[in-house]
């Protein structure tokens, strides 16, 4: 058994230290209140048998409540007296310096929570330490100084999570819609250089990646961008390449039928688009940026989205190469083709594609085998986002169509119908238009449903009254994120705020305008909905019965939205929280607030939004058909997932589960394995097995390798593909998932 120490080393478990403590305490004491050595031994082994039972590594912290508990029921109340209070005492020294060991432990790559916080960081590499390093001192500062000490109590203990807290000392926001359009039509300006529009294909995709890096490096969420914005730079390449036929054909004294030049111009574009996709995926994955990871970015695939035919043509021209590529996958360190997680693909499931006789349907058969392979695209609706996504003026089934914000966050419609009279200065700016690109999120706190449930006893009067209560305190944390934002000047982060990433302020003009009137939102979290009902129902949401609780759980989400961004001004929007790490810290928090309480806290993670339990059996079409309900009242975002085996020969299926979502849920994605042993070469599924000491570990079927640093292992953790492998909460909630198919 392992325990983990303040700075998140991991060590084991030593009940003879529980001993050691226990003795100092009950020799302070007055000899008559102390306890005997039996005593002692009965408390250390009560804590152990306590420990094992929760199945998980618990802190050091932890282990000390259990050891009050414990003491008290005894009846050694002067000997629990003097253990709390050298307990206070050793807090009060190692608050003079809260970072110190955090950061020595990190740097030594002993600290087990920040090694599996981050499924896309790599903990043992100095550029992903460095950015660690900063994020100790700014979450030491963010707790000390800059949030209200109840709003710092509640997140640590788990009742909400301050998103991000890592980032907060500084004024950074969290996700956006790259105005991708505009700096390449209308150039941008990169570490103080003119970029210009570039004069063709290739080009374009390279000044794509640089401005991806670039922004990825100045806010802390994901961004997307739309291979829309490309297009038009294929048909300058085109003409480029034609002029170069014809000149090279003339200065030969030879002569060609245009059917003849117009193949050859064809053959030279399609391999000039090949070098060009080539660019954005090797450039994305193989790019550091300053805080130590790969961009987290999402490329948008939307035919819908081209102005004309030609360029409709070209952009699909562009999305088949981008799934082909895609399908191959990148080369490991033993030149094996991996499954990468970067960039994420997004596909429009539309008319023109999503019937066997579509014109585009080959794209669509060809994604389904990317998917089935690699896991990506993801898929939203065209038919359900019209019918949700409503501009000022616009009616259900005409709505607007655009792509999330990195993972999941999506922006709400255009209020103004006007794109807010181009308060950006965006230089592509259309009046009249609903505005995407160019909008952002300004961050996130998330509520945690379940422990409202416990508190609540049960009793349904006193859940609303605790939910109204936490409710305000999301509001605050919210309020302190937007004012952290506001009197941010453009100069803080120029490639957003100046040359058209996001806007083209002057210098030295505050962001916000940029911040009220609904251009950009602020999201309300939460997470845990399936053990909040299971707790005050008894039964599952899936229920009928206790379906209709959990649909006023989620309205009177929405309903504290609204009231807030009306009196504010500010657009609050309701998120299904992904919960990457902190699902561990709910649960940990959960287990020591209210214990084991069986089919609510007895997992080492809580459920993702307001998805089905993991565990639950249903079917695909079932699951995608009873959570589209919920996700339609997540209008800040969220997505869905069904898990299935290795559907590689079974193309027609995965096509099935497409058609399905393209008429009942407007973002949703599969969910499969890929995997690779590098020690024997194994490539099937990689399993998760506990150890002696009862922890997960990942390991290989064939040949028990266990080194993480000799395996490939890609899963769908959060809507973006993890391979930095998980803490023991979410590999527990991954290795407990059932198939769907």
């Amino acid at each position: 058994m392992k325990i983990i120490k303040r700075n998140g080393a991991e060590e084991t478990f030593r009940i003879e230290k529980i001993v050691v403590a226990i003795t100092k305490a009950n020799n302070a004491a007055e000899e008559a209140e102390r306890l005997t050595p039996l005593q002692i031994d009965r408390i250390a082994q009560a804590v152990e048998i306590r420990c094992e039972e929760m199945n998980r590594s618990l802190s050091v912290e932890e282990i000390q409540d259990l050891v009050e508990d414990q003491i008290m029921a005894h009846g050694a109340f002067e000997v629990a007296k003097r253990y709390i209070t050298y307990r206070y005492t050793r807090s009060l020294v190692r608050q003079s310096n809260t970072t110190d060991d955090r950061i020595l432990s990190l740097i030594e790559c002993n600290n087990e929570e920040v090694k599996q916080e981050n499924a896309n960081k790599n903990p043992t590499i100095n550029a992903v330490q460095r950015d660690y390093m900063a994020g100790e001192v700014s979450k030491d500062i963010t707790r000390r100084i800059l949030l209200p000490r109840d709003i710092v109590e509640a997140h640590e203990a788990g009742i909400i999570h301050f998103h991000d807290a890592d980032y907060y000392a500084q004024h950074m926001h969290n996700c956006d819609l790259v105005n991708l359009e505009d700096m390449l039509q209308n150039g941008t300006v990169i570490s103080g250089t003119l970029i210009e529009k570039p004069h063709s294909f290739s080009t374009a995709c390279n000044i794509a990646t640089q401005i991806i890096a670039q922004i990825a490096s100045n806010q802390y969420g994901g961004q997307s961008i739309s291979l829309t914005h490309l297009a038009p730079f294929v048909d300058v390449s085109r003409r480029k390449i034609r002029e170069s036929v014809v000149r090279e054909i003339r200065e030969l004294g030879a002569e060609a039928a245009e059917e003849r030049i117009s193949k050859i111009v064809e053959e030279r574009l399609r391999e000039e688009i090949k070098r060009g996709v080539q660019t954005i995926q090797y450039q994305v994955v193989t790019l550091m940026t300053t805080n130590g990871q790969a961009p987290f970015i999402t490329v948008f695939m939307y035919l819908g989205e081209a102005r004309n035919p030609q360029e409709k043509h070209d952009l699909a021209i562009i999305i088949e190469e981008t799934l082909r590529q895609r399908y191959q996958g990148v080369k490991n360190e033993k030149g094996v083709w991996i499954t990468p997680a970067f960039p994420k693909l997004i596909y429009v499931l539309e008319e023109d594609n999503i019937h066997e006789d579509s014109k585009y349907f080959y794209l669509t058969r060809l994604a389904a085998e990317c998917t089935a392979r690699r896991m990506v695209p993801d898929y939203i609706s065209e038919k359900k986002m019209r019918e949700l996504k409503l501009s000022k003026g616009e009616t259900p089934g005409n709505g607007d169509v655009y792509t999330c914000m990195g993972c999941r966050s999506f922006l709400t419609p255009d209020s103004s119908g006007n794109g807010w009279d181009n308060v950006a200065n965006a230089g592509n700016y259309e009046p009249g238009k609903p505005k995407y690109y160019g909008r952002f999120n300004q961050g996130v706190v998330t509520l945690n449903l379940v422990d409202v449930a416990l508190s609540s006893g049960k009793e349904m009067d006193k859940f609303w009254k605790i939910f109204d209560e936490r409710l305000d305190l999301c509001y605050r944390a919210l309020m302190c994120r937007h004012e952290r934002l506001k009197g941010t000047l453009s100069d803080a982060a120029p490639i957003l705020w100046q040359y058209g990433a996001l806007a083209r302020l002057p210098k030295g003009e505050p962001i916000d305008k940029l911040l009220y009137n609904g251009y950009s939102t602020i999201s309300l979290g939460y997470a845990g909905l399936y053990e909040c009902v299971k707790y005050m129902t008894g039964k599952s949401h899936t229920d009928p019965s206790a379906t209709p609780f959990a649909l006023d759980v989620m309205r009177y989400l929405n309903a504290a939205c609204a009231k807030w961004r009306a009196e504010t001004h500010i657009d609050f929007s309701l998120y299904g929280t992904p919960l990457e790490s902190t699902t561990y810290k709910f649960a940990k928090c959960l287990q020591k607030r209210f214990g084991i309480v069986p089919g609510v806290t007895d997992k080492s993670y809580i459920t993702n939004s307001y998805h089905i339990h993991v565990t639950e059996k249903i079917n695909a079409f079932d699951k995608l058909a009873f959570e589209s309900q919920f996700q339609a009242l997540s209008p800040g975002g969220a997505i869905s997932y069904v898990e299935v085996p290795d559907m590689q020969n079974n193309i027609d299926a995965v096509l099935e589960v497409m058609k399905f979502i393209y008429d009942n849920i407007m973002y949703a994605e599969l969910n499969t394995k890929s995997d690779y042993c590098q020690v024997c070469g194994y490539d099937g599924e990689i399993e998760v097995l506990e150890d002696t000491d009862g922890k997960l570990v990942w390991t290989c079927p064939n040949c028990g390798n266990t080194d993480q640093s000799k395996m490939n292992v890609a899963r769908r953790t959060c809507g973006y593909i993890g391979t930095q492998f998980w803490n023991q909460g979410r590999t527990q909630e991954i290795k407990e998932r059932v198939l769907h198919l």
